[in-house]
């Protein structure tokens, strides 16, 4: 399949859905076209029977025939234009849409694998090229074809005779486009991915920029980024230099046709076998045909170099997640929240060669509040990442109330879980939109319940708008204890049987920690101590482990050791050890 053809393939999905706009885009194009090959036959006229016969009165009825074309031609561009746009516009919308749409469904695997400024660049970048292909190629193309078909009708009638020599001349014309394309295209797929290679430096420099800042490293980080983007400027001189050269010799050849065609005409009528009404007219239709011919050639071009956008989104829409829910998947209700891994066995993609656990069993009880301590790197998050079915172990099974996850759909199977992680995600909005995130439904009295729960309420009141201020990117207008409380406030809204905290009060101080202690306290007893919830909490301090119903040690992705604080203090000499160092990391 030619890369025109793939990139028509992709896009007509996205197109058909709006054929009846079409439809009258194209009725617009007819109307537009008609007009202009009738100016053509007009010419004719005005030469043969209005200068030549020396008719004024004819010559004043011809004109405002073609005035009325004029007219007529306006109408059906305008018609042609503001419906291309609009079926333009609304494409571009629904490719990104689709594109967005399946980056979300999945597994944080592919995130590991991809570079997250590059997948923004597909989204981004390549779409924007997509979209002037959508206009150009259903509307400039099949504009020009339609002209250059009837243009070649009308030569046919004019003088076949000429015709011939357009018909010779054509091929030539169209020659170079076929030579020059593959390199267009070429150079239009490598620029796109030297953007992206750009954007993704940009992008995590960005985001880093604290770091970047504290280490006095702007000037390294912008000698990196120059360099990325000098390559991208290096690529378009390249691939403009093409396009150029391609337009130039279309233009050249088509106007070298055109000349002799005239002077062979011109011949013809210095011999009167045809009226230099015939000859005006004929040169304008040569003129038409050899614009068409050229503005196809340009739009075949861009055809070429939307090729590489096509093919890094097709991709991208091609990407399938690694998580999938059965073709018929077990209904989740009432959940009791007993949670079970069996002889689990799992290693992350990128590190295939190590386990991150290993023959790792662990029965948890409905309500129960088990803490996770263990060194860095034992395995505690991975437990985290298995029960949200992030991922799925390469041996064993992970369960709830005795279902297994690959039996559920993912999406109705991490409804049953609330996550506070370690290092808070805030959105860019209010306080109450990123509570509000745990439960979209919820009232604004619920939304003001959980932040009170949550210690929310305190730090709240001293902000401009209150629970309706704005928190910037990231959460930046908020402290580390701040952003936490906003992330109990939507876990307890959220209200689900299972509670996953990754306990973040390592890194605050003993003011803020107090407050999210107890937020932390009340999310996962709820009620005056009805224990509501089931709770894995992976611990750093020894208030959440005394506080804990049961402590499990990991070690190397294997639970070595499981009791009570004072019982592990006797029995667990890698226990005793964390928690002397106050069981941190």
């Amino acid at each position: 399949m030619s890369d025109r053809a793939a990139v028509l393939q992709f896009i007509w999905p996205f197109v058909r859905p709006y054929w009846r706009r079409l439809a009258v885009a194209m009725f617009g194009l007819a109307l537009a076209a008609g007009a202009m090959l009738a100016i053509g036959e007009g010419l004719k006229r005005v030469v043969d029977q209005g200068f030549a016969a020396g008719s004024g009165a004819e010559l004043d009825r011809i004109l405002l025939v073609m005035v009325a074309l004029a007219l007529a031609q306006g109408v059906g561009i305008y018609i042609r234009f503001s419906n291309i746009a609009w079926v333009n516009n609304r494409v571009v919308n629904d490719i990104r849409q689709r594109v967005y749409g399946h980056l979300l469904t999945l597994s944080p695997a592919f995130f590991e694998r991809e570079r997250v400024g590059d997948v923004l660049s597909r989204l981004t970048n390549d779409t924007q090229v997509l979209e002037s292909v959508v206009s150009n190629a259903f509307s400039w193309a099949l504009r020009n074809l339609v002209m250059m078909i009837g243009a070649l009708v009308m030569l046919a009638l004019t003088s076949p005779r000429l015709l011939v020599f357009v018909l010779i001349g054509t091929p030539l014309v169209i020659a170079p486009v076929v030579l020059l394309g593959r390199r267009v295209r070429q150079l239009a797929k490598d620029g796109q991915d030297r953007l992206a290679d750009a954007m993704a430096r940009g992008d995590e420099t960005i985001h880093a920029v604290r770091t970047v800042q504290a280490y006095a490293q702007e000037t390294f980080e912008q000698r990196r980024f120059a360099e990325r983007i000098d390559a991208v400027f290096v690529n378009a001189a390249a691939r403009e230099r093409s396009s150029a050269l391609l337009s130039a010799t279309v233009v050249v050849l088509a106007f070298i046709a055109i000349s002799i065609i005239l002077w062979v005409g011109g011949q013809d009528v210095l011999a009167g076998r045809m009226s230099a009404g015939q000859l005006s007219a004929f040169v304008f239709y040569a003129v038409m045909v050899a614009t068409a011919v050229g503005a196809i050639s340009e739009v075949f071009g861009q055809l070429k170099r939307a090729g590489g956008s096509s093919v890094r989104i097709r991709e991208l829409l091609a990407a399938r997640s690694d998580i999938v829910a059965p073709a018929a998947p077990v209904a989740l209700s009432a959940t009791r929240g007993d949670i079970h891994f069996e002889a689990v066995r799992f290693a992350y993609p990128t590190r295939p060669q190590h386990a991150a656990l290993a023959d790792f069993s662990l029965r948890v009880a409905a309500g129960e509040v088990v803490a996770l301590v263990g060194p860095s790197g034992a395995g505690k998050s991975t437990v985290f990442q298995l029960l949200l079915r992030f991922y799925d172990p390469s041996e064993g099974s992970v369960g709830v109330d005795g279902i297994d996850a690959t039996r559920a759909d993912p999406v109705a199977w991490r409804r049953q879980f609330a996550l506070v992680s370690q290092e808070p995600v805030i959105f860019s909005g209010s306080v109450a939109d990123n509570v509000r995130y745990g439960n979209p439904s919820a009232s604004d009295a619920d939304v003001r319940a959980a932040c009170a729960a949550a210690h929310v309420m305190e730090f709240a009141a001293h902000l401009p708008d209150g629970l309706d201020t704005e928190l910037g990117e990231r959460g930046v207008r908020l402290s580390g204890g701040q952003r936490q409380r906003v992330a109990i406030a939507r876990a307890i809204l959220a209200a689900r049987p299972i509670l996953l905290l990754d306990e973040a009060t390592s890194a605050l101080d003993s003011e803020s920690e107090a407050l999210v202690t107890d937020a932390i306290e009340r999310l996962a007893r709820p009620e005056g101590g009805a224990r509501e919830r089931t709770t894995l909490v992976i611990a750093h301090r020894l208030a959440t482990v005394r506080s804990a119903d049961r402590i499990v040690v990991i070690d190397e992705g294997r639970v070595v050791a499981m009791g009570r604080h004072d019982e592990l203090l006797r029995t667990s000499a890698l226990y005793a050890r964390l928690a002397a160092l106050q069981l941190r990391d």
